[in-house]
Parts: structure tokens; C-alpha cells; sequence
């Protein structure tokens, strides 16, 4: 295939890309520098040039408090944007498979979320992402949406990292114990977006790594990948957080992958997995 991957300098981006790259496909990997995906001129101009049989958008403003501050910004860069790429995907017959998140949903369900539920997003970060799949969906019929949850890859911040720095750091941590969610990472979830993007399916997919966990679970488990004692981490309420943080968080994040199952395609692995082999890397290891 012929790609152009957005956001082609964050985490899954740039997985994204290699797993195309090793898959043998002709791929155009778009940073922020490159391309701004809120200027529509900009957007339709690369599409124009390049012609991509697919366009996979993981571009977006990923800061959750952050959005809160400024939504206006949120607005443009989770869905205004979104909309661009989509027209640009419609106008020169490009599929879109565009990056979504678990922040669409209200998270006061007593089980896991499937494709259909209903959302209701209680933060700008959510809100701003849940109109990007709205106009993912109504701006490029047949586009693939992939809703994802706690990503974490080899290349940028995250929980992962974050958690070892601070256990470099500190005698002992403190997580919530009241937010559970599918840590998902971007080694595996990448090849898993290249094939719905093959597969051209359409259509809103769950696409996460199993084993659902809170984040003072997720502490333990990084810490014993990394061979160090679990016991360190202890359980806080979210109103135990000082300072408070500014956007509110789902408290279920939990995507169950209903599609993915019932089309036939295997999930994702156990997050444990994965965990295990970045924190390998991480610390040197092959």
C-alpha cells in the first residue's frame, strides 16, 4: 500500500510506520513539522500530491488537562482537523483510519464498553476527540475508527516510563486504584491498525491489548516487569490526588472488543506481554 501516517512523531505514529515499512509498504511519514493537520489548505495540498491509498490519522492534542485549558485549541487539532483529513480521503479516494480514544465515554458503566454504547464525555479532550470521530465518520464514509485506551510505546512519555522514573526516584508511589482501564501498547496495536487498514473495515473498532487493570494495578505490574517490588505502589482514591487534576477522568475506561471479536480477528494480547518486552527494551535488554 501507499500510506501517509499524521502525527508520524508521537508514540504510535511512529509504530504505525514501521510496521507498514517492514509490511514493504510505500509510506509517508507526516511529524507535526511537517504537516499541520489543522490547516485545511496544507492537508489538501499532501493528499493532492501524494495520492495514498490510505491515510492513517493518529495526529491529535493528547494533553488531557491541558485541553481543559484551552478547548479552543482542543477543537482544532482533535476535530476540526479530522475533518480536513477526511475530506481530503473523500475528494481524492484515500481510506481513513483514524485514532480515537476511550475519554469518549462518561466511564460510570458497570462493564466494559462495546462499539455501540453510548458516549458521553465528561472532559474537552473527550469531547474534542468524540466530534473528530463524527467527522471522521460523516467526512469519509467507510472510514475505519479506531478507539484506543492508556497507550504506551518505546518512543515518548508515558505511563510506563513515568512510572520507572518515579520509582528511580522515590521509596514509595501512590496510584489510583478507583480508574481501570486496558493498558494498550503501540508495538502491538500497530500492526493491528495496518491491517484494518487492508481490510478497509468500517466503522467503529475497540482495538486494545486485554487485561483490565487500575493504574495502581498497572504501577505494580511495571515494577515487577522491571524486577522490582510491587509492594512499593499503594492504592489512593482520584480525590486523594493533590493537586487535583483539572479534566476528570473516566472512571471505567474498560473497551471491551466486541467487533474485533466478532469479525474474527484475534485481540491483542494480555498487556503483561507486551509490558514485559518494553521494559526490557527500556532497561537495555534485546
Amino acid at each position: 500500500m501507499r500510506l501517509l501516517v499524521t502525527g508520524a512523531g508521537g508514540q504510535l505514529g511512529r509504530d504505525v510506520v514501521g510496521a507498514c515499512e517492514s509490511a514493504g509498504d510505500e509510506v509517508v511519514a507526516a511529524t507535526r513539522a511537517l504537516l499541520d493537520v489543522g490547516d485545511r489548505d496544507a492537508v489538501l495540498g499532501a493528499v493532492a500530491a501524494l495520492r495514498p491509498q490510505v491515510v492513517v490519522h493518529t495526529a491529535a492534542w493528547t494533553a488531557v488537562d491541558a485541553c481543559e485549558a484551552d478547548p479552543r485549541r482542543a477543537w482544532r487539532d482533535n476535530a476540526l482537523a479530522v475533518r480536513w483529513v477526511a475530506e481530503a480521503c473523500r475528494r481524492f479516494g484515500a481510506h481513513l483510519v483514524h485514532v480515537s480514544t476511550d475519554y469518549v465515554f462518561a466511564g460510570d458503566l458497570d462493564r466494559p464498553y462495546c462499539e455501540w454504547d453510548a458516549t458521553g464525555p465528561a472532559s474537552a479532550y473527550g469531547r474534542s476527540k468524540l466530534a473528530g470521530e463524527v467527522e471522521a465518520l460523516t467526512g469519509a464514509p467507510g472510514a475505519t475508527v479506531v478507539r484506543t485506551s492508556w497507550v504506551c510505546g518505546e518512543h515518548g512519555a508515558n505511563m510506563v516510563t513515568t512510572i520507572l522514573r518515579l520509582a528511580s526516584q522515590r521509596p514509595e508511589l501512590a496510584f489510583v486504584d478507583d480508574q481501570r482501564g486496558h493498558p494498550t501498547f503501540t508495538a502491538d496495536l500497530a500492526p493491528l491498525v495496518r491491517r484494518l487498514a487492508v481490510d478497509r473495515l468500517p466503522g467503529v473498532v475497540h482495538a486494545t491489548n486485554q487485561g483490565a487493570v487500575s493504574w495502581h494495578g498497572f504501577a505494580r505490574a511495571v515494577l515487577a516487569a522491571a524486577g522490582q517490588d510491587p509492594d512499593r505502589v499503594r492504592p489512593i482514591a482520584t480525590s486523594e490526588l493533590q493537586p487535583p487534576r483539572p479534566a476528570p477522568r473516566p472512571a471505567n475506561s474498560v473497551l471491551d472488543n466486541t467487533v474485533l471479536g466478532l469479525a474474527g480477528y484475534r485481540l491483542l494480547d494480555d498487556f503483561r506481554l507486551p509490558l514485559a518486552r518494553l521494559v526490557s527494551r527500556l532497561q537495555g535488554g534485546a
